[in-house]
């Protein structure tokens, strides 16, 4: 039975940004077959919060928002060799025939993301380019009052009591900046854990955002000097888990534009669109 979530919206606003965090019930199953359907999956992760939403819009219509439903768009919904490797070893891992069926399946069962957010804006978004700057991590470790906090699930799915997949967001946000965290987080229990962080801070003085992408991962049987404890908590794990990837980019504001707040969106995976 799932649990009960309770409805709330919040919005908050940091000079020209409004932030808005919207938090309701769990997809209703008719909607998510179809959805499921548009997305050419099986099925969707047993939570899936396709209401919930963690939005960050200038009042000139630029801006980036997470979803649930443009994160799965970054799903790969075709077996891939690594996602047919990884289930073997599931299956090994059990040594027991009857989970073949269960893991095997004709998509990524494991509803592993690397959406990085979906940009906002109409007449004009937000520009993406590389850069070697990073975020100031000293500046975040800064006691700073904190006045506003938010976090929001957008899905998970615990893959038939065998682990858990999820994807949330949270913000807060400083007197003089705001921080966003996007973390994908898998444990295949026996196999593998696996961290897709996304990472956006922006200064109000400075107009761009800083956008840092992080996949980390590592076999369960690499990991055996860590506490088995630590594999449900990934602030804790992810130090133990080797880097596979890092994208670091900036988030340019357009320089000239027409006021707009219609947005229409533009999904960021990091391998395709």
């Amino acid at each position: 039975m799932h649990p009960v979530f309770q409805s709330s919206r919040r919005d908050f606003t940091f000079g020209p940004w409004k932030l808005s965090a919207a938090r309701t019930h769990i997809m209703k199953s008719a909607q998510a077959e179809r959805l499921a359907d548009e997305l050419h999956m099986p099925s969707l992760p047993e939570m899936m919060f396709g209401d919930n939403i963690l939005r960050i819009q200038h009042d000139r219509g630029f801006g980036i928002e997470f979803n649930a439903t443009d994160a799965l768009k970054c799903v790969n919904n075709c077996q891939g060799m690594i996602k047919v490797a990884c289930a073997e070893e599931w299956q090994e891992s059990r040594n027991e025939p009857e989970h073949t069926k269960e893991v095997v399946k004709p998509y990524d069962w494991t509803y592993t993301t690397d959406y990085k957010g979906t940009l906002l804006g109409d007449t004009a978004a937000l520009k993406v380019v590389p850069t070697t700057e990073h975020i100031n991590t000293e500046k975040l470790k800064a006691r700073e009052q904190i006045m506003f906090f938010e976090e929001v699930l957008l899905f998970e799915d615990e893959l038939h009591d065998h682990g858990v997949s999820s994807l949330s967001v949270k913000i807060r946000v400083m007197p003089s900046s705001f921080f966003v965290l996007l973390r994908f987080f898998l444990r295949v229990d026996g196999v593998l854990i696996r961290m897709n962080d996304t990472r956006l801070y922006h200064e109000a003085d400075k107009a761009y955002m800083l956008r840092e992408y992080t996949s980390r991962e590592s076999k369960i049987s690499s990991l055996k000097h860590v506490p088995p404890s630590l594999f449900t908590e990934p602030n804790e794990i992810s130090q133990y888990l080797p880097i596979k990837e890092t994208i670091c980019e900036k988030l340019e504001f357009p320089e000239k534009m027409e006021p707009k707040p219609e947005a229409s969106l533009e999904t960021t995976c990091v391998k395709s669109k």
